[in-house]
């Protein structure tokens, strides 16, 4: 099944009260992780990529051609979405240009009028390709690809102003952050979401830092109209584990346990595990 944009599997997703996942990748065992998981799943899924990770994996163009070339070797036919995580102005021109079907502009951290501005001219251009568009408003908290935002609560008259461009999802910040969650985190602002949710209507709604919400506020945020969230950090940390345990027991030392396709086994079923997880919480399992 080729690339799909978000729209039709979001538009479903906030009608029928669940979420799809946004998992990012990271390299082949992730990609191959979250796809295999989404076909078993029978569930819609959004691969997203950070413009560092997409550096990281030799430039977005390369990341196409693996996610491509593994669609069609695995067999998938679920929708996949493949999706520009937190781009930049610059950023999302490479992705459209190197064949992504959905682009994120994060343009949070400019002035609302510069924010309005840059996603327009976005939407104008992935209206005419077919792609799905996804801006934020107010800074979602923690560290992504450098920048670090306080977790912020977005302004709902400023979503509404983004809303009204044309964007397919809109990524508010109500309290939540990237990574690990400290102690005293305050938690989801739901009536900053509702409040949200009041003047944007049908949009989609994006939660970001999906790591270590408690399941609770995450159901609670789907019935105020999250269609989509979006899970990196524990995807991370359970790859990091299950490959820390392997090389502990001394499993690396053992026959040809050192080799690559050995020692990161256990590290793509803990992302298998993670993303099965979440995709049951999030209630999209059978939703393809």
């Amino acid at each position: 099944m080729p690339l799909v944009n978000a729209e039709e599997m979001l538009k479903k997703a906030k009608a029928g009260h669940y979420a799809v996942g946004q998992f990012n990748i990271n390299n082949l065992e992730w990609t191959k992780a979250i796809l295999n998981t989404a076909q078993e799943l029978n569930a819609p899924v959004i691969l997203g990529v950070s413009e560092g990770a997409g550096k990281y994996m030799c430039g977005f163009k390369t990341v196409v051609g693996m996610v491509k070339g593994m669609i069609e070797s695995l067999n998938i036919t679920v929708p996949v979405a493949l999706h520009l995580d937190h781009g930049t102005y610059e950023g999302a021109k490479a992705c459209i240009e190197a064949g992504f079907s959905s682009i994120m502009f994060d343009g949070s951290h400019y002035p609302i009028e510069e924010n309005i501005e840059k996603t327009k001219e976005l939407v104008a251009i992935c209206k005419e390709r077919g792609l799905s568009l996804e801006a934020e408003v107010g800074a979602i908290g923690g560290e992504e690809d450098g920048v670090v935002g306080a977790g912020e609560c977005a302004d709902p008259a400023e979503c509404e102003m983004i809303a009204n461009l044309g964007v397919t999802m809109l990524a508010a910040g109500i309290g939540n952050i990237h990574g690990k969650y400290p102690a005293n985190w305050a938690g989801l602002s739901f009536e900053t979401l509702d409040a949200i949710q009041q003047r944007t209507g049908e949009m989609p709604l994006v939660l970001h830092g999906g790591t270590g919400i408690p399941a609770d506020m995450i159901k609670k945020a789907i019935d105020l109209g999250v269609s989509k969230i979006n899970v990196n950090t524990e995807c991370q940390l359970a790859f990091a584990e299950a490959t820390r345990k392997y090389i502990e027991e001394g499993k690396d030392l053992q026959g040809k346990g050192f080799d690559p396709r050995k020692l990161l086994a256990p590290g793509y079923e803990a992302i298998k595990a993670t993303v099965k997880e979440k995709m049951e919480l999030f209630g999209c399992v059978d939703k393809a």
